[in-house]
């Protein structure tokens, strides 16, 4: 039997110079090859539409329209409310409180969108909860960090956008592409503007490597807090204090702040040891139960946290100061999206994310409103 002779590789044109009808032009098209429509979306569930509207502004984009809400029986409904066909999708849902509820609304969110057919779909979640559950450390307990990681890629997750998880290791827990970002570089600056003298960078073991980071780029020494977790029940027990901090500036660095006792308990410490002022920085200020109470009555001077997380809506933060995560997501969907690299925001163009620590969403807007010009096109 004679075979058929191979189709022509040229993609638009047929041989007389006319153009090909679309379906010739995709039949053409080489096998495996994922293609996207060259649109972004960015919607949001209920744990931090705040966070979500800033990457908007800072992209020069709207909010997609979903609606996720609960029946009375507690059941998580989500209705997508436009067309996100072959679109590429990323959701905004940090785990944080209620916790259980955001991680079955982002998951019902992915499911949704791929019985939606859209082309792409990121998890972009500023705060992966579950993380301390990242091995088994006593007999017969779960591993509850990859048992998220396996939920999410069974919904229908093609990659995870997050900032600062509790260990490193949860990032080998997904079998799909997890871009993880830090705070560093947004709150170095922050620090800088303050001019603090004789500083010293604190950190527990679980966050010195993070931590050095952070005191290298301050050009600070490193000290270390050893401390060890009693139970299950968020208590632990500060051993010592490893480094030279009399007379100093402390400088506590964390990954998140939860009830805070770890947080005061080292504060004290320090006190102790003769240190002279005290600040706090955290990527996540989870503030559970009194923590703010806690810390506005420590002798903590100032505690820096960032907007992955929203404050609770009856608390009155003294002492504490919040920074917008905003831009360095947005940037991160934008390389994303153009299959540019997010790496580099942390190696050679570094100095572009420490320019976004005192980036004002408000006056982002205004340029919007001026400009009427969208960063990146997107089409509804």
């Amino acid at each position: 039997m004679r075979r058929p002779k191979p189709r022509s590789r040229r993609r638009s044109h047929g041989p007389a110079g006319r153009a090909k009808p679309l379906e010739s032009v995709a039949r053409d098209l080489p096998q495996g090859i994922d293609v996207y429509a060259d649109e972004f979306s960015i919607y949001a569930g209920n744990a931090n539409k705040p966070l979500a509207q800033k990457i908007c502004s800072y992209l020069r984009t709207h909010l997609g329209d979903v609606d996720v809400f609960q029946f009375a029986n507690e059941n998580i409904f989500v209705r997508i409310m436009e067309n996100v066909r072959e679109q590429d999708v990323f959701l905004v849902q940090p785990t944080s409180r209620p916790v259980n509820q955001s991680i079955m609304e982002l998951l019902i969110m992915i499911d949704a969108f791929k019985r939606a057919s859209a082309g792409r779909i990121t998890a972009v979640m500023p705060f992966y909860s579950y993380g301390r559950s990242d091995k088994k450390d006593q007999p017969r307990v779960p591993i509850t960090a990859r048992l998220i990681a396996d939920m999410l890629t069974v919904a229908g997750a093609d990659r995870v956008l997050t900032m600062d998880l509790h260990q490193g290791q949860i990032q080998g827990f997904f079998s799909i592409p997890v871009d993880e970002l830090t705070a560093v570089n947004i709150l170095v600056p922050y620090i800088r503007k303050k001019e603090l003298t004789d500083i010293v960078v604190v950190s527990e073991l679980g966050f010195a490597k993070k931590a050095r980071s952070f005191a290298e780029i301050l050009q600070a020494p490193l000290a270390i807090v050893e401390k060890r977790r009693l139970g299950n029940q968020d208590t632990t027990e500060l051993m010592n204090v490893i480094g030279e901090v009399e007379g100093k500036t402390a400088v506590i660095i964390d990954d998140e702040i939860d009830t805070a006792g770890s947080l005061i308990e080292a504060a004290n410490a320090l006190v102790a040891e003769g240190a002279r002022e005290i600040y706090s920085c955290a990527t996540h200020g989870v503030f559970s139960g009194a923590a703010l109470a806690r810390i506005a009555a420590s002798p903590i001077a100032e505690v820096i946290v960032t907007d992955t997380i929203p404050l609770p809506e009856d608390a009155q933060p003294d002492k504490v100061t919040v920074l917008s995560v905003a831009p360095l997501f947005g940037e991160a969907i934008r390389r994303i999206h153009r299959g540019e690299s997010v790496g580099a925001l942390f190696s050679s163009e570094v100095q572009l994310v420490e320019e976004m620590t005192f980036w004002d969403s408000q006056t982002a807007d205004e340029q919007t409103a001026d400009e009427q010009t969208p960063a990146i096109p997107v089409e509804r």
